[in-house]
């Protein structure tokens, strides 16, 4: 079953990010931002276009974009 792009939302592992910064430094929406426990918090989610440009140079794979009926 294909997906639309309307069914996909962005999701965070917290528990798995070192607060590298790297996908906040790629977000070309300004969606991202490190909280004060230096780990990643989604800001701005009405600006986010679902590039994947977070998900793909996370190497710690904290950040992705996945199905509305996934599991959390």
């Amino acid at each position: 079953m294909n997906q639309n792009k309307n069914d996909i939302i962005l999701k965070v592992e917290r528990e798995l990010c070192k607060g590298c910064r790297i996908c906040v430094e790629f977000c070309p929406k300004d969606v991202l931002a490190i909280a004060e426990d230096n780990k990643i918090i989604i800001k701005n989610i009405e600006n986010c276009i679902k590039c994947g440009l977070c998900e793909m140079r996370c190497p710690d794979y904290a950040i992705y974009l996945g199905g509305i009926d996934d599991e959390q």
